[in-house]
């Protein structure tokens, strides 16, 4: 079984919160220390079972070994380039790490432009390349500015920055 590690290029900055970079550096460590183990543990278990050839158990546990071997390498490799963004309050225009209220199709969302490792669109945390970021960095208040995706372009107001 072969599977593939997702690698960045070199020396690609990465951007994180110190919120965002704490948390990596626990799943980090959680995997390192703690997961390891337990999946270390599985195997040895699932050795016992006997036939390897015929083990399911045996087969899911090296699957999850090599996603968590997967995992911690790409960990390492993002926190080694990581790139700190400040907290930022009172900016005269977009940056990562803005919390920006705006207007689109006559809603008004607010969401934080974050990192790609910390995006979460559900806990209102948004890409610096996702369309939306992308297009709203560097935008000043009640300044109108057009997010383009593959499929539609629509407009977006900044209401507020903070």
């Amino acid at each position: 079984m072969t599977t593939k590690s997702r690698t960045l290029p070199p020396a690609q900055a990465v951007y994180f919160t110190p919120k965002g970079f704490k948390e990596a550096e626990e799943e980090l460590d959680f995997l390192k220390n703690a997961k390891r183990a337990q999946v270390s543990e599985r195997i040895s278990q699932a050795r016992d079972f006997g036939d390897l050839d015929e083990n399911a158990e045996y087969d899911a546990a090296l699957e999850e070994q090599g996603l968590i071997e997967n995992r911690i390498t790409y960990l390492e490799e993002v926190l080694k380039n990581a790139q700190m963004i400040s907290e930022t309050s009172g900016s005269d225009f977009v940056v990562i790490g803005s919390t920006v209220k705006v207007e689109m199709d006559g809603e008004i969302d607010e969401f934080t432009i974050v990192g790609k490792i910390e995006a979460n669109p559900s806990k209102k945390k948004i890409s610096n390349e996702s369309p939306v970021g992308e297009a709203l960095l560097g935008a000043k208040v009640g300044e109108l500015v057009e997010v383009a995706t593959p499929i539609v372009r629509y407009k977006v107001k900044v209401l507020e920055i903070k």
